[in-house]
């Protein structure tokens, strides 16, 4: 698309993911931490026919949080992140268990801390007086749209660069994050529209959209944004990792109270779509 744009004085954009070539080609340091996990993901018909699908749901599990994201009015998008060993198992799964296991996740009764239960029992009676929002189910997965479901391996990762002379990095093959926040993708679209402006107005004022002092404005725009979000999104992620008692509890307040005040969680979403 920005060949097409703009010519052909960009000579390589690396769009190619998280082992990309490209930056492998330019020589650069990339940080890269794993998390020793991988997110499961499929397509999912939705039970009970066409509805208004478009809620996210997601729901933390003790092995890493699983969430369906709406693609039409009865088919959502999975992003389950778990063990690498539980992982190859749901790889293994024939379809109606894989479509189990994921209702399962979504609505089978977890271990809890007692203590933990007692206080969020306490938090969302308060929720319900002062809001009037009631707690609701996710919807139920009905099938698994054939040949959808794969793995991947996850971890945080950062180069450190994203420009050369003539060439560019966006999306994974510059950072990569974990998905719990649903952020990867954001980023990646973020990216994309800083490049496209700012090469167009390069290729207005006659620089030339090569030139690496201009290339250079794409990446400082970029770093403002995406470092504090990787930053966030790892925190979350060894947030959600423990299982220290203050510290579930804490978190579980913390989101509970987030998803009850539009205004909080509309100030976030705004953010992160920034």
């Amino acid at each position: 698309m920005l060949k097409h744009l703009f010519g052909a004085n960009l000579s390589k954009v690396g769009a190619d993911g998280f082992n990309s070539l490209v930056r492998r080609q330019m020589g650069v340091q990339n940080f890269a931490l794993a998390y020793n996990q991988m997110g499961v993901v499929a397509t999912l018909r939705l039970a009970n026919g066409p509805t208004d699908n478009v809620t996210a749901w997601q729901r933390f599990l003790p092995t890493g949080p699983i969430a369906l994201l709406p693609l039409s009015d009865d088919t959502s998008s999975l992003v389950w992140s778990t063990s690498v060993a539980e992982a190859k198992r749901l790889l293994q799964l024939d379809g109606d268990s894989f479509v189990a296991a994921v209702n399962a996740a979504f609505h089978k009764p977890m271990p809890r801390n007692t203590l933990v239960d007692d206080v969020m029992k306490g938090v969302n009676s308060l929720v319900k007086q002062t809001t009037g929002q009631r707690l609701e189910a996710a919807p139920v997965v009905e099938t698994e749209v054939a040949k959808s479901r794969a793995a991947f391996p996850l971890g945080l990762g950062h180069t450190g660069t994203y420009v050369g002379q003539g060439v560019c990095l966006i999306g994974d093959a510059a950072h990569r994050v974990h998905p719990l926040a649903g952020q990867g993708v954001n980023l990646g679209f973020g990216d994309v529209q800083t490049l496209v402006d700012v090469l167009a107005d390069a290729n207005y004022a006659g620089l030339g959209i090569s030139n690496l002092s201009e290339l250079l404005k794409y990446e400082q725009q970029r770093l403002k944004h995406n470092v504090p979000v990787l930053l966030t999104t790892h925190s979350l992620q060894r947030l959600y990792s423990t299982d220290f008692v203050p510290t579930v509890a804490l978190r579980s307040i913390g989101l509970t109270l987030t998803n009850a005040f539009p205004p909080v969680k509309k100030f976030l979403m705004n953010y992160a779509m920034s």
